[in-house]
């Protein structure tokens, strides 16, 4: 086990120290209880049975009996307290740590989302902090209790008999040496099944999360038949887990049986001078047997000892990464935006230095309009990324107001731009709830909100209204509803700044021109960004960005651009000719 590993789980347990050694307390006081009752039933064999006796040096059998059902009770009681306190500590473990890993994704920056995958960061957050659960709840409290047992039980069979301890040492090697084998095979095991679960959960989250896709490309038998490699590779190796943990319980009870074979021969035929009583031959012999209890409860653990510290070693590699988190408390906070924004010779790559934009500068003044074209790849959509600080720039500068963007609050600047993508996403909540976004929004400013974006006559055509509640990722919704929703929580929100990448893409021309009014309107004066294929729809803006290869190649206004007989020229008249054929 790595020192890191060990660091990152003993800073775990810390704050429940006091609870773990309080378990611990309970667990041995039960099992203490346990090695008492074969005492009880020793007494009775061998002063009580013999003689035919009801009492015994003033000691009834109902006394025996009386004491033998306490501590049954009290054990009983013990343990439910224990288990209690067991699950209590590992559910507050995993729902403090679930809520660590969401509050981290959260403030992860786009970088890393885009680095790690939502299936990998899905199986993080569930079966990851249940392996862990599994650790707290099962292994952390009997583990230490296994090894004082073990101990106690030692002393205990050599204060009844020394000799017979030591005729009995004959299976301590081949009990260690069958642990010891057992333990290192399960280990490489349960290591190679870890990866395997990884590999299938992950590849079950996307393949749902992607199903859509799957069936566009007819990629169904496809994907089955990668589900069934992946099932069958964890079939096989879960299988290697059952047959191990079939053998070891075989072995373990063959040792044990020849333990107590020996102590049965040696009891009998008085070798090496031991003569005992049948009560406490008996006495012995549960002791020799309850032995084998815990040491076969700890080889179990090994499974959940592995897959927890594996977890806790694939989520801390998540959480120790506070370099990938955005910064939200510090910074200016905007007040009044008059919406300036200014690019100053910005160079930026995604990766290294295969730049996206290269030398980039242009200014769009308070409440003007301005529209990004180019082709795909141009850079059109990394401009509005950067304006949103989704990403840092390599060089140069970028200005809001005239204040540099990585001086600015994330908060405070995200509050302040309102981005409306080509695909809006919508949460699995009422139209209301998509609208509001957890802001103060009140109810009439949603339904005015939805007034602008035209979105009256599809929302009012459900039973509840704006209560309508929205299937996963608002699959309930056409392309084109999702966008006029999008558009009325850009219009509750009321941001100075907006974005519009491809907004219009998935609506129809009437509806698009009812939106456009509205557009037009609430940003009279704010200023507005433009991405869009549909040429026609940018004809009216203050002015028109032209890029291509992450270059400007052209600005000016639609009719500037177009006797300048250009890259924009030819590109709308490639356009406008499109639609006459």
């Amino acid at each position: 086990m790595k020192n890191k590993t060990m660091k990152r789980f003993m800073q775990m347990i810390k704050p429940y120290k006091k609870t773990i050694l309080l378990i611990t307390f309970l667990a041995i006081l039960i099992n203490i209880f346990e090695l008492i009752k074969p005492v009880l039933i020793q007494q009775v064999l061998d002063n009580y049975l013999p003689k035919k006796i009801f009492e015994y040096n003033s000691i009834t059998i109902y006394h025996i009996v009386g004491v033998y059902i306490l501590i049954v009770v009290i054990g009983n009681l013990l343990d439910l307290i224990n288990r209690l306190m067991t699950n209590k500590m590992g559910e507050n473990v995993i729902y403090n740590l679930r809520n660590k890993l969401y509050e981290y994704i959260e403030k992860a920056n786009i970088k890393f989302h885009d680095k790690t995958t939502s299936g990998k960061l899905f199986v993080r957050i569930t079966s990851d902090t249940e392996d862990i659960y599994s650790l707290f709840s099962d292994v952390i409290t009997t583990f230490p209790r296994d090894i004082i047992t073990i101990i106690i039980i030692f002393v205990l069979m050599i204060i009844i008999s020394i000799k017979l301890s030591f005729v009995n040492i004959i299976t301590v090697p081949l009990l260690l040496i069958t642990t010891i084998v057992f333990n290192l095979l399960l280990r490489k095991v349960y290591e190679e099944n870890k990866k395997i679960r990884t590999k299938l959960n992950t590849f079950l989250a996307e393949s749902i999360y992607g199903i859509k896709v799957i069936k566009i490309f007819n990629r169904n038998k496809e994907k089955q038949k990668e589900c069934e490699n992946n099932t069958l590779e964890h079939l096989r190796i879960t299988k290697k887990i059952g047959i191990l943990n079939a053998i070891l319980p075989g072995l373990l009870g063959i040792i044990q049986n020849i333990g107590i074979a020996l102590i049965i021969v040696t009891c009998t035929n008085n070798y090496f001078g031991i003569d005992l009583d049948v009560g406490i031959i008996y006495l012995f012999i549960t002791y020799f047997k309850n032995i084998f209890n815990p040491i076969d409860r700890i080889i179990e653990n090994i499974e959940l000892v592995e897959d927890g510290f594996s977890s806790i070693d694939k989520i801390h590699n998540i959480l120790e990464h506070e370099e990938l988190l955005e910064n939200n408390t510090n910074g200016v906070f905007l007040k009044e935006v008059k919406g300036k924004i200014e690019f100053k010779n910005v160079w930026f790559a995604y990766n290294e230095e295969k730049w996206i934009l290269k030398n980039v500068s242009f200014i769009i003044e308070p409440g003007e309009s301005v529209a990004l074209v180019g082709k795909t790849g141009s850079g059109k959509t990394t401009i509005t990324n950067l304006i949103n600080r989704f990403y840092d720039i390599q060089k140069g500068e970028i200005l809001i107001d005239g204040i540099n963007i990585k001086d600015i609050n994330l908060k405070s600047l995200r509050q302040n731009i309102g981005t409306i993508l080509q695909d809006p996403f919508i949460f699995s909540k009422s139209i209301k709830d998509n609208i509001k976004m957890y802001n103060n929004v009140s109810d009439e400013k949603v339904i005015k909100s939805v007034g602008m974006a035209s979105a009256n006559e599809f929302i009012n055509g459900f039973e509840n209204g704006l209560d309508e509640i929205a299937e996963e990722r608002g699959n309930s919704y056409s392309a084109g509803q999702k966008q006029l929703i999008a558009f009325a929580r850009i219009f509750a929100q009321n941001p100075s700044i907006f974005i519009l990448d491809e907004a219009t893409a998935n609506i129809d021309t009437k509806t698009e021109k009812l939106i456009q009014k509205s557009v037009n309107e609430i940003s009279k004066n704010k200023t507005s960004i433009f991405i869009a294929h549909r040429l026609s729809t940018i004809v009216n803006v203050d002015k028109i960005i032209v890029l291509e290869y992450g270059k400007i190649i052209e600005q000016g206004c639609h009719k500037e651009l177009l006797k300048q007989n250009g890259y924009y020229s030819i590109l709308y008249n490639t356009y406008y000719n499109s639609l006459k054929d």
